[in-house]
């Protein structure tokens, strides 16, 4: 697992923009960073809600240094495949997984994903997105052993309840 330094405060962090749907609850730091024109990058906020001592850090110099640990931890999961899925896999599919590296152009997620052992990360590398199904989730390990490296956009959508780190270039998106 990687170091995320400066990021490891934040629940959410994109390069872009952020935005809710709904009333998702965010218990750390939200943030964008660099993003692109003016502020505001997050929207939803409310109805959803940041728990203290979370805060929304919307192209700020704490966003700013999240997101060049975020970059460095990025790298850091770009480790070589244990399983390669050929174009979009749901997970659900392949349920359930061990720790490795798991790699597809893209991940979604239509139910329970299942994650057993003890021992190692799991890492998620999708070259370009991370789709999540109302009601979907993740069950069997403690979140700070599951990375999920996203070359684009990560989209949770309604009741999804999810586990693990998010690290995408571009956006995050919460219904």
């Amino acid at each position: 697992s990687p170091v995320l330094v400066a990021a490891a405060s934040y629940r959410v962090l994109a390069g872009s923009i952020v935005t809710n749907i709904g009333p998702t609850t965010v218990a750390g730091d939200l943030g964008v960073s660099p993003s692109i024109g003016a502020p505001p990058h997050v929207t939803g906020f409310p109805p959803g809600t940041i728990s203290l001592p979370g805060a929304l850090h919307d192209a700020d110099p704490h966003a700013a240094a999240a997101q060049a640990d975020n970059i460095v931890a990025f790298g850091f999961l770009d480790q070589p495949c244990d399983v390669t899925y050929g174009g979009v896999q749901d997970l659900t599919l392949v349920s359930p997984l061990v720790p490795g590296v798991y790699c597809a152009t893209a991940f979604t997620l239509s139910g329970n994903l299942t994650l057993t052992g003890t021992s190692g990360p799991w890492i998620f590398k999708a070259a370009s997105t991370v789709i999540t199904s109302p009601g979907s989730s993740i069950t069997g390990s403690d979140a700070c052993n599951v990375w999920w490296r996203v070359g684009s956009s990560a989209t949770l959508d309604t009741d999804t309840q999810f586990l693990g780190n998010i690290l995408a270039l571009t956006s995050i998106g919460l219904n």
